[in-house]
């Protein structure tokens, strides 16, 4: 690994360790699915890609996917993201760092980072996402869902469509 690279690291590290404010966005997905979760910058033109830097993390150690001068560095994500997460790389010169996640697994269920950082400039955006994780058969928490309820339907049309008495 070269230093630039672990300086980078320890640099995003310590700024993932300050105190949080609020979540950026949350979003949701099944086990099995494929996710984006989004983070976003409003470039006055178009990036240099070739002098920045982004990188998903979760908490200070566990490295999501890191992009470097123009390119993906993928050497030290960690293993249980190997082959799962990819950018949108013909969007990230206009400001579009989102992440996409394939095969979504219970153990994706958190809080990620994501750091971007013009190298030229020093300036460095940090926003943070939420991941909520379900099985299949279950309903996120804190999530509305639309289920059809009976209990809407007026009586004189539950007692007429099990006699036959309904007729298009």
């Amino acid at each position: 690994m070269k230093w630039e690279t672990a300086l980078w690291m320890v640099a995003c590290s310590l700024l993932a360790s300050l105190p949080r404010g609020q979540l950026d966005t949350t979003c949701h997905a099944f086990v099995g699915e494929t996710v984006v979760l989004p983070c976003t910058t409003s470039p006055p033109g178009e990036l240099a890609l070739a002098r920045s830097m982004l990188y998903w993390q979760i908490g200070t150690k566990q490295l999501v996917h890191f992009f470097q001068n123009g390119h993906d560095s993928l050497d030290g994500q960690d293993k249980k993201f190997h082959d799962r997460t990819s950018l949108f790389l013909d969007q990230m010169k206009h400001g579009n760092f989102s992440l996409k996640i394939s095969n979504v697994q219970l153990g994706d269920d958190a809080e990620y980072s994501c750091i971007y950082r013009q190298t030229e400039s020093h300036q460095t955006k940090k926003s943070t996402i939420k991941l909520n994780v379900s099985e299949q058969n279950q309903i996120p928490s804190g999530s509305s869902v639309d289920v059809p309820s009976l209990a809407l339907l007026p009586l004189s049309f539950l007692l007429l469509v099990p006699l036959g008495l309904w007729h298009l």
